[in-house]
């Protein structure tokens, strides 16, 4: 009986302690790989695990650790997996849709294997949830990123962005992340269509929603510093 507790207490001491997407983001945020790293090492290998490791790739890639990038896209790779296999939900398919489509930007070569993967993936998850705010943001990502022989499009990125931050609107209790990214993202698709004004309007409103948004912050400071040297 005092195995089977002291087993319990170990276990609901690991659970509480585990990093929560706040904690995630806020990490994410300050470009604090170490911090991520620890999150990203944690167990149990549930959807936070997947968004630590998936936060961890995109931080290490823009920083030039291309090593622990790929190594960190991979984990958080095989966790959804396994998460979707198990039961498939909307959150943990949108993520798997841009884990695949991150592997696709690592790797132009991998676009035949993962490119349907990562449709079929979103597909389900609009299906699931088709109000789900990530699910609209992680389009609008694709949308920008793809090239448009393919399928892309900057005006679809803005047009799925706006939707996402309708919905970002409602009331969120739980997996609540997301929102200054898709003004950040529909700034980025206006700049490149020209509108720089709305872009910067954009980034602008990402760091309200957001104060500590790193990236909307730079993209601000290095549209200023553009301004003040034409």
């Amino acid at each position: 009986m005092k195995t089977l507790l002291m087993t319990f207490s170990i276990l609901t001491l690991t659970a509480a302690q585990a990093a929560t997407v706040e904690q995630i983001d806020a990490a994410s945020n300050r470009m604090d790989l170490k911090q991520l790293a620890v999150y990203a090492a944690e167990d149990p290998a549930d959807y936070n695990k997947a968004y630590a490791n998936y936060r961890l790739s995109i931080m290490a890639g823009l920083t030039g650790q291309q090593d622990q990038a790929a190594q960190a896209l991979d984990v958080a790779q095989s966790t959804l997996e396994q998460l979707t296999s198990a039961q498939p939900e909307a959150e943990s398919l949108a993520l798997l849709s841009s884990v695949y489509g991150m592997q696709i930007g690592n790797n132009p070569l991998k676009g035949a294997l993962y490119g349907p993967k990562s449709n079929k993936a979103i597909q389900q998850a609009t299906k699931l949830d088709p109000a789900n705010p990530r699910v609209a943001l992680i389009k609008a990502i694709s949308a920008y990123n793809t090239p448009a022989a393919f399928g892309g499009s900057k005006q679809s990125a803005i047009d799925l962005s706006s939707k996402a931050i309708e919905l970002y609107a409602q009331p969120c209790q739980q997996l609540c992340w997301g929102h200054a990214e898709a003004y950040t993202w529909r700034g980025l698709a206006k700049q490149e269509l020209g509108d720089k004004a709305g872009a910067i309007a954009d980034w602008t409103k990402a760091t309200e929603v957001e104060p500590s948004y790193s990236w909307a912050r730079f993209l601000l400071t290095q549209q200023q510093s553009y301004s003040q040297n034409r």
